[in-house]
C-alpha cells in the first residue's frame, strides 16, 4: 500500500510500493479544491496533512473527510504562507515528523486583494501565492530527494497557477516596483503571482534535471471555479459567471487536473509543463522565458535573505 501526506497550502504524495502505506502532504486544503484534493487522496489511502492558516477550518475539513472515510489518516498543521517565519516553523515541524515526501502540491493563495504588504514587507499576493511556496518547496526539497532516492519512485511537485498569468504587468514581473502602491493593480498583481508560479516550476525543473534528481515540477490551471479565493471580488466574478457560465467548473472538476498531474503514471518524467483540463497547454511568452525564470529565482532568494 502506498503512503501520502497532504497539506492545505501544499501537498505531497509518496508511492512506496505494494503492501506499504501512502503519505500525502498538501497546504490550502481546508476549503475549495484544496479540500477536494485532500478528500480524493484520503479516499485512496493517503495520510493527509492539512496545513492551513485557519486551523479551525482545517479541523472541520478533517472532520468532513473522516465522516466519509472513518479509517482515513488526516492531520492538521499550522501554516500561513504570507509569513516566512510561519513557513519555516511549519517546515521544521513537518521534517521533525520523519514522514516521507513524494508529492508536494502548492495550492494555497489569495486573489484580487487590495494593496497591502506582508509582515516581511512584500506585496501580499506575490508573498502568499509565490514567495511562501518558493521557500516552503526549498525547505522540503531535501526530504523529497531522499524519499525519491530511497524508494526509486519519482517525486512530484505541482504548483497551482492560472490562466490569469496571461494578464500581468507588461514586463511580467515588477522586480523594481513590486511594492509600489501607486502602480498597483489587483488583477495584474494576481496575474504576476500566477506567472511567478510557472516560472518557479520552470527554473526548479531545470535545476532538478541538471542534478539528476528523480523529481518533476509542473503547473496546473484548475479552471474557473467559485470558491473563497474570490472573496475580494465576489460581485464582479458572479457577474462574469452569468455570461460565461459554460466555462465554469464545480470543485471536483477543478481538482481533477491537480490530481491527474500529481498521480497519473503516464506523466512519468514529464516536467516543466503547464496543464489545464488534464492536458498540456501553451503559456505566455513571459512564462517561456528562461532568463525571466532565472531572474525570479535570484530575486526570490534575495527577498528571503533580506527578511531574516
Amino acid at each position: 500500500m502506498r503512503s501520502w501526506v497532504q497539506v492545505l497550502e501544499t501537498a505531497s504524495y509518496r508511492n512506496v510500493g505494494k503492501g506499504r502505506k501512502r503519505e500525502l502532504h498538501a497546504p490550502g486544503g481546508s476549503s475549495g479544491i484544496g479540500l477536494e484534493t485532500s478528500r480524493v487522496f484520503a479516499l485512496r489511502g493517503a495520510h493527509v496533512i492539512i496545513a492551513a492558516r485557519n486551523t479551525e477550518a482545517a479541523s472541520e475539513a478533517r472532520k468532513r473527510i473522516m465522516e466519509i472515510h472513518p479509517v482515513a489518516r488526516v492531520d492538521v498543521l499550522k501554516l500561513d504562507l504570507s509569513s516566512l517565519k510561519s513557513v519555516r516553523a511549519f517546515a521544521d515541524q513537518f521534517n521533525s515528523m520523519n514522514l516521507p515526501l513524494n508529492i508536494l502540491i502548492n495550492n494555497a493563495g489569495v486573489m484580487f486583494c487590495p494593496f497591502q504588504l506582508s509582515e516581511d514587507e512584500v506585496e501580499m499576493q506575490f508573498a502568499t501565492n509565490h514567495l511562501g511556496h518558493f521557500l516552503l518547496t526549498n525547505l522540503l526539497l531535501d526530504n523529497m530527494k531522499t524519499t525519491a532516492k530511497s524508494t526509486g519512485i519519482e517525486g512530484r511537485i505541482v504548483n497551482l497557477s492560472s490562466v490569469a498569468h496571461l494578464h500581468t504587468y507588461p514586463k511580467g514581473i515588477l522586480f523594481d516596483q513590486l511594492n509600489d502602491k501607486k502602480i498597483y493593480n489587483d488583477k495584474m498583481a494576481y496575474g504576476q503571482s500566477k506567472l511567478a508560479n510557472i516560472l518557479h516550476a520552470k527554473e526548479l525543473s531545470r535545476r532538478l534535471k541538471e542534478e539528476g534528481a528523480n523529481i518533476t515540477v509542473n503547473c496546473v490551471h484548475p479552471g474557473l471555479i467559485m470558491t473563497n479565493l474570490m472573496r475580494h471580488s465576489f460581485a464582479l466574478m458572479k457577474a462574469i459567471q452569468v455570461v460565461t457560465y459554460l466555462f465554469w467548473k464545480n470543485v471536483p472538476q477543478g481538482a481533477a487536473t491537480t490530481c491527474y498531474v500529481g498521480l497519473n503514471p503516464q506523466l512519468k518524467g514529464m516536467t516543466g509543463k503547464y496543464f489545464a483540463d488534464c492536458n498540456e497547454e501553451k503559456t505566455s511568452a513571459h512564462a517561456k522565458s528562461d532568463a525571466l525564470a532565472k531572474q525570479l529565482w535570484e530575486f526570490s532568494e534575495e527577498l528571503i535573505r533580506s527578511a531574516k
